[in-house]
């Protein structure tokens, strides 16, 4: 903030003197020295305007008409518009010792044209270089299943910690994206092998409880038929029935075994 504590300071005599001559310099050419004096800056633009290297009181100006006075004062034009950028993928070890590359998005705006202009050189790459190490410093804490379940926390913690680090230099951190999350291949294939054997193991399981569940009801099913000898004859038609529906050529009839043991006795 001491930038701005700068612009309260007088300008002292000579200041004073030339920003005088200026205006009797402007007075004397008019109305040729008027186009000079008249700037226009765009409805998402800023104007932060120096006098004699000096920002003016009263923050920027804009967005419309303004005037300046030649030869002592300049001004600097800065985009109020929400700007994007993708963070270049980075290498992070995390906490579990494995190495991941990461890479995302940051939207942000300038909050503070004053601030943005007086307290940082260039606001737009500071910020490029800060959401870099935040990346970095936030998956290091975090294991790899934390990474690729928790993303929407990551970025939230990555959103606070840059605003925070961006306020004195008028920057506002809309919000922050994890875009991917790249595994090594060895890794990966390790991965799928592990979920390829978890669902051949669910697979088990699910088959052994159907076949649990077909033994209990075809015990119900046998304990029913042994107290109705007709329904075992119901149920052998029903099967015949069943075969001749499907156009087979061939069908076979079981025989009692009381039946062959009468011709066997004779």
């Amino acid at each position: 903030m001491l930038a701005l504590e700068n612009t309260d300071n007088e300008l002292g005599l000579c200041g004073w003197l030339l920003v005088l001559f200026s205006l009797l310099l402007v007075l004397v050419t008019l109305p040729l020295s008027i186009w000079m004096c008249i700037k226009i800056v765009k409805e998402y633009e800023r104007a932060i305007i120096f006098r004699l290297g000096r920002i003016l009181r009263g923050g920027a100006k804009g967005p419309g008409l303004f005037f300046i006075v030649p030869c002592t004062d300049s001004f600097i034009n800065v985009d109020m518009r929400t700007i994007t950028f993708d963070i270049p993928p980075q290498e992070v070890l995390t906490k579990d010792s494995v190495t991941v590359s990461v890479d995302g998005v940051v939207y942000y705006r300038v909050q503070n044209a004053t601030l943005a202009v007086a307290n940082i050189t260039n606001a737009d790459a500071a910020t490029r270089l800060l959401a870099q190490t935040t990346l970095r410093n936030v998956l290091g804490t975090k294991n790899l299943a934390e990474i690729l379940s928790d993303r929407e926390e990551i970025a939230h913690s990555m959103q606070s910690t840059l605003d925070d680090a961006t306020d004195d230099w008028g920057i506002k951190v809309e919000r922050v994206e994890i875009k991917d999350v790249k595994l090594p291949l060895q890794l990966q294939r390790a991965m799928a092998a592990e979920a390829e054997a978890s669902r051949e193991a669910r697979a088990k399981v699910i088959a052994a409880e159907g076949e649990m569940n077909a033994s209990r009801a075809l015990k119900e099913a046998s304990l029913v038929i042994a107290e109705s000898p007709s329904a075992l004859q119901l149920r052998y038609l029903q099967t015949l029935n069943t075969i001749a529906a499907e156009k087979n050529s061939t069908i076979i009839f079981p025989l009692p075994l009381d039946m062959m043991q009468a011709f066997i006795k004779q």
